[in-house]
């Protein structure tokens, strides 16, 4: 177990540096500490820092993070790692960052059997700038339920390379004709990391997000992976589970909102 829960980790670090990377943003990844900014000012989730390395004192990690965001000029998310992380979470909170998550991280061991479609229902891979588009409309809509800027998926994904390549799959479901679901998966370190799941408001309780996630999961294990994980959001953690995906730890956020003095 924990030389799983460490592949998940390591999976999700991946996952930061590659959307950084390939959005246009910035890492600096030195000590155990990952440190990344992307190309939209969001504070949550999409700029921030990951310690990989618990032997790296709390202190420092907040001091670093503070110098490479005042640098950007980014507010920033403090990943608290709940099996290795506590020093951290208690230092970050003292500082007066706001817990914004604590989501399960979970696994499945297993590839699924491939599903069809429901009627009126067609499942595409993205390759092209049109899908890498309908793949950021479709989570446009679906994270303004939490309160995501309506900006900041077209923004991610303004490039198809940030969907395609031969570590990634990505893809969306189309409910009449319409961009209605999406998911990808990143592999690394023999996982398939299962990220921005999402269906528009108007298509849930379909099984679209069950349709891709298993798309996307599958695609991962054809690559490779011998297990997939995931951080679930309260929404789709019953999903999760009713598809075979176990918790095997937590992982929470810690938000600063605006740029370090």
């Amino acid at each position: 177990m924990e030389e799983l829960i460490e592949r998940s980790d390591l999976n999700l670090a991946e996952f930061y540096r590659e959307q950084s990377r390939r959005s246009g943003g910035t890492v600096l990844d030195e000590d155990g500490l990952v440190l990344y900014t992307s190309a939209h000012p969001l504070p949550v989730l999409v700029n921030g820092v990951l310690r990989l390395d618990a032997r790296l004192p709390a202190e420092t990690v907040l001091s670093r993070a503070h110098r490479f965001f005042r640098a950007h000029r980014r507010g920033f998310t403090v990943w608290i790692r709940t099996h290795a992380d506590a020093d951290l979470e208690r230092a970050a909170a003292a500082t007066g960052l706001r817990p914004m998550g604590d989501d399960p991280g979970m696994v499945l061991d297993h590839r699924l059997p491939d599903a069809d479609p429901p009627e009126g229902v067609s499942l595409r891979r993205v390759d092209d700038e049109h899908g890498a588009a309908d793949f950021a409309a479709v989570n446009s809509a679906a994270y303004a339920t939490y309160g995501a800027p309506l900006d900041l998926a077209p923004t991610l994904f303004a490039r198809p390379e940030s969907l395609v390549g031969p570590h990634l799959a990505a893809f969306v479901a189309y409910a009449d004709g319409a961009p209605a679901a999406a998911a990808m998966t990143m592999v690394s370190h023999g996982v398939a990391g299962i990220y921005w799941v999402g269906t528009v408001p108007e298509s849930r309780g379909r099984g679209l997000a069950e349709l891709v996630t298993r798309a996307a999961g599958n695609a991962g294990f054809d690559r490779g992976a011998s297990v997939a994980a995931l951080q679930a959001s309260t929404m789709g953690e019953p999903l999760y589970r009713r598809m075979g995906y176990v918790a095997i730890t937590r992982y929470r956020q810690l938000v600063r909102f605006e740029p370090p003095d």
